[in-house]
């Protein structure tokens, strides 16, 4: 079974964690059914960069993202080449390791 190590993050998890992931789900998914409370304004349907993630190891074991996904991930804050949107990549049978940046954009949240 793959792993999913989320590393700390001052706000979700100032540890870190290790999570066992089903090949097909994904890295929202993850981190969601296991208490970590990533943003996500759109509900998973890919229409925002708030489930911005990196992935810091295992990249390469993740299916290419989509042209929507890429649209979206230009408008990300803290974009790098291993961003990806955490509701759109999926866990395959390879390990990762993930970092939640500091910030996020969302343009839907009321301050």
């Amino acid at each position: 079974m793959p792993k999913v190590v989320i590393l700390p993050h001052a706000d979700l998890l100032p540890e870190g964690g290790v999570y066992d992931a089903t090949p097909g789900e994904t890295i929202l998914n993850v981190a969601l059914r296991n208490g970590i409370d990533v943003e996500h304004a759109c509900e998973k349907s890919c229409a925002c960069t708030t489930c911005h993630c990196v992935v810091r190891e295992g990249f390469d074991s993740l299916a290419e993202s989509s042209e929507l996904e890429d649209d979206m991930l230009d408008k990300a804050w803290g974009l790098e080449p291993e961003s990806r949107l955490s509701c759109q990549a999926l866990v395959t049978d390879e390990d990762l390791t993930v970092e939640f940046p500091r910030y996020t954009v969302n343009h839907a949240r009321e301050h």
